[in-house]
């Protein structure tokens, strides 16, 4: 693989570097800083050297309350979802309206029901696109109103109305939106809730990765070429795209910073070589987060016979060869170099394998339904005049959750139990991709905050043989109790 992907051999030394878990000291200190700068209290992180990084409780947590909010580091929305749910591609929380969410809905389902006949259909919306579809289930919730199995079709005109701002729905004004900011580079695929999560995004990746005007042809044709590489294949290497893009332009402020310095003492020495002090530092929230390369951690499916392991795990690493070359067409800066190299690409996406979580944000569709059904007489009977037909055009699926995967340094070092005392859960009042732990007991300060990452209800050798993709084997109270 060397042969072919010269930079391992290259960049070694680099390459050794950036993969050098860092000193408990260097840990300790990062995750203060990222915790005062968060506001984050009654926390704290601490590294053991038989268990790595552990998250505990610096003050007592009551059962239900909240320990963390964490803000992920990167995150994608899965590709087929994006046409169900128009989200900011920063935070992720809904935006536009409750008509245009509904109207965006309506119009991919008579697109779909269209292609299923061989019919032709016309040019999408500008808040529509196609997307190419993805292995991910939507989430689906029923509202007790009842809607029909059978989806009902609106008269003409409707569904345009709905996107347009033409038509108005009842008491929608209960549930506004922020209105959709469209992406500064102009690619027609991001959109946010304010400038300022555009100008966010813009800066910690997007500037490299945005599909717009604003790139050069060949540039934008190749990452064109990456990102349908990914939707076809699996877009945990969008994630690795944005981490590598981030630590790219990390590096270039923080040079920019360090050039100013020098000239200041009339010591500035421009070079296009890695300065590595510079890049170890713009890597740093990447080297906190455990890691092992992608195809020697990800887990063995179910339909791939233990004898053909070594195959699959050589497909899988071609898989990410391939992905890589079309990233670094697309988006490689010499001086980053050792971040084009497979190793740190598989890494990377080894990374999310071992530590992502569900990207999961409610939609604002559901709780206007459930608004509506929870009217009482004339208003009801009013509003349903004009709900009840969008909700039989909707059918069983009228809401589908904001679905993707994400990166969240905070949530990344809380360590496995299958005794929890914490848990992941989003509250009515979270609409947001921010990841959320809620106590699940009871908790005392100085007492490790654990959460399960499998099925507690498994029995004890179907937790074991879970946890093994995660490369331990778990001793904590239960599986002590509960071993033959």
């Amino acid at each position: 693989m060397d042969s072919i992907c010269p930079i391992g051999l290259q960049c070694a030394t680099e390459i050794s570097a950036l993969l050098s878990p860092p000193s408990p000291l260097q840990v300790q200190k990062y995750y203060h800083d990222l915790l005062t700068a968060r506001g984050c209290s009654g926390i704290k992180v601490k590294q053991d050297g038989n268990f790595g990084k552990g998250l505990y409780a610096d003050m007592d947590f009551k059962e239900g309350e909240l320990v963390l909010k964490d803000p992920m580091l990167v995150g994608a929305q899965h590709p087929l979802n994006k046409i169900d749910c128009l989200v900011c591609s920063f935070c992720f929380c809904f935006i536009g309206s409750i008509e245009l969410q509904i109207g965006r809905r309506l119009y991919m389902q008579q697109l779909r029901a269209n292609e299923s006949h061989g019919c032709e259909v016309g040019s999408s919306s500008k808040h529509c696109h196609e997307m190419d579809s993805s292995d991910e289930e939507e989430s689906t919730q029923q509202c007790t109103s009842g809607s029909s199995k059978t989806k009902v079709p609106l008269p003409e005109g409707i569904v345009e109305s709905l996107m347009n701002g033409q038509l108005v729905l009842p008491f929608s004004e209960k549930f506004s939106l922020p209105p959709a900011v469209p992406c500064p580079g102009g690619c027609g695929e991001a959109y946010y809730c304010s400038m300022s999560c555009a100008e966010a995004d813009w800066g910690s990746s997007h500037s490299l990765l945005c599909t717009g005007e604003s790139s050069d042809s060949a540039r934008r044709e190749a990452l064109l070429k990456f990102i349908k590489h990914a939707n076809e294949t699996n877009d945990i290497f969008l994630l690795a795209a944005k981490a590598i893009s981030s630590t790219m332009l990390m590096y270039r402020k923080l040079k920019a910073v360090s050039l100013e310095e020098q000239m200041k003492h009339n010591t500035s020495c421009v070079s296009n070589h890695c300065n590595l002090s510079i890049l170890l530092e713009a890597w740093k929230p990447i080297s906190m987060g455990h890691k092992r390369r992608w195809w020697d951690c990800i887990a063995l499916p179910d339909d791939v016979d233990s004898s053909d392991e070594a195959s699959f795990r050589l497909q899988i690493k071609m898989l990410a060869f391939e992905s890589l070359q079309l990233l670094k067409t697309a988006i490689f800066d010499k001086e980053c170099e050792p971040l084009f190299s497979l190793e740190i690409y598989g890494n990377i996406i080894g990374m999310f394998e071992l530590n992502n979580l569900d990207l999961v944000v409610a939609s604002p569709v559901e709780d206007y339904f459930l608004y509506i059904d929870d009217l009482t007489y004339p208003n009801k009977e009013e509003a349903e005049k004009i709900t009840q037909p969008v909700l039989d055009a909707l059918g069983e699926e009228y809401s589908i959750y904001c679905e993707g995967t994400a990166f969240f340094p905070l949530q990344s070092c809380l360590n496995h139990s299958c005794c929890p005392n914490a848990k992941a859960f989003k509250r009515e009042e979270d609409k947001d991709g921010q990841a959320t732990i809620i106590a699940q007991r009871s908790i005392c300060k100085g007492e490790e905050i654990t959460i399960s990452y499998v099925d507690e209800d498994l029995t004890f050798e179907e937790r074991q043989a879970s946890l093994a993709d995660y490369g331990f084997r778990c001793r904590c109270s239960k599986c002590i109790e509960e071993e033959p």
